[in-house]
Order: C-alpha cells, then structure tokens, then sequence
C-alpha cells in the first residue's frame, strides 16, 4: 500500500463539475493499493496516518508536534493506482503491482471506514472515476508512505 501525504489548508474533489470531496485543514490522502496488500496494510497505514505529527502546536507554529487527530482535521481520501506505475521500461507505465478494480475497490472502502473511526470528518473522491482534485497544500508538505505485504 502506498499514500501520498500531503497537509493542506484544504482540498477539494470534483468529478465533471460537481464537487464530491471537500475538506478544510487536514491531510489529503492519495491511496494506491498493491495487488498483495490486506487488512494488516490498511490497519497500519490508518493508524501511520492520524498519528503522524504534521502539524504545529498552533497554526502559524513551524515545529511539528500534534496529529491530524490531536488538532480535530479533516481528511479527504482519493483512490490513485497510478502510484503503483512502474516506468522502468519502455515509455509506458506498467500498472502490473496494482490490485485489480474489484479488490482494490473492497480494500479501499475499508480503509475510508478505518479513517472514519477515528471520529474526524473525512471526504473521499469517487473510486474508478475521472476526477480533479484541487490542493491547498500548507508548507509544502508531502509524503510518501509505504507498507509492503508480509
């Protein structure tokens, strides 16, 4: 499982020109998930998400001391299998780690619902869809955080 981590003043998911998804501060979430990956990546992963510290006592304050969960964020979670393109050959990216739409479907709804005990409001996109997402990103901020299936 791969999430791109980004902390943002907010973000917001169109699909044509409705809005879907829309969050104020917190983190945008940009989840693939691999062909291997089950229920222990996604539980690892929730808790790697709300636990990181990324955000500063305050807002304005730089030094990184309280979670997602500890300053009452948002989330907004959009499904992205193109973290999985491998572009080491050819000129076309090979999506052959990606979990096929089905599962990754399940195991993507599951990890929504993991987010969503943690009591924070959180957003998603639409799975399978075309869609623009709009990010505020507060720093810049980005990470990239993986699980490998054991």
């Amino acid at each position: 499982m791969r999430v791109i981590i980004q902390r943002v003043k907010s973000s917001y998911v169109t699909v044509g020109e409705q809005t879907i998804g829309k969050i104020g501060r917190g983190l945008n979430l940009l989840v693939g998930i691999a062909d291997t990956d089950t229920e222990a990546e996604l539980d690892w992963m929730a808790r790697k998400c709300l636990e990181l510290r990324l955000f500063g006592a305050e807002e304005g304050n730089d030094r990184w001391q309280k979670s997602v969960t500890e300053i009452d964020g948002e989330l907004l979670v959009v499904s992205q299998f193109t973290l999985y393109g491998d572009c080491r050959k050819g000129r076309r990216p090979s999506f052959d780690r990606s979990a096929a739409p089905e599962a990754a479907k399940n195991l993507y709804n599951l990890f929504v619902e993991k987010l969503r005990d943690s009591g924070l409001k959180v957003e998603t996109g639409e799975f399978g869809a075309m869609m623009h997402v709009f990010i505020d990103n507060d720093g810049p901020v980005t990470l990239l955080v993986e699980r490998e299936a054991k």
